[in-house]
């Protein structure tokens, strides 16, 4: 059991679009509900959202509802975070890492296995 590898940041003008990957190695996320975090300089980090491990339930947190997918892929070992409607306070390096526990959680105290995160930045 690995840590996991995002990637997919990048700079982004307000209203565009981009795709994060969360990539795992051997048998990390089986079985195991992925998060999505995401933290700014100088700010706490914060709860994204979060899939099931069959990807038939989500978490969202309000200020991304209506705006984030979270999808995965399962025979690839991968965890997508799709976002839309990109906004200047989106700016923030993303971070996917492994739940502690199989139902849906937005605390980053229950989660591990955690990925050295990917910069996305959102231009006003």
């Amino acid at each position: 059991q690995v840590q996991p590898v995002e990637s997919g940041g990048g700079l982004v003008q307000a209203g565009g679009s981009l795709r994060l990957s969360c990539a795992a190695s051997g048998r990390t996320f089986i079985n195991y509900v992925v998060g999505w975090f995401r933290q700014a300089p100088g700010k706490e980090r914060e709860f994204v959202g979060a899939i099931s491990w069959s990807g038939a339930s989500t978490l969202y947190a309000d200020s991304v509802k209506g705006r984030f997918t979270i999808s995965r892929d399962n025979a690839k070992n991968t965890v997508l975070l799709q976002m839309n409607v990109l906004k200047p306070e989106d700016t923030a390096v993303y971070y996917c890492a492994r739940g502690r526990y199989n139902w849906l959680r937005g605390s980053s105290a229950d989660y591990d296995y955690w990925g050295q995160g990917t910069q996305v930045t959102v231009s006003s």
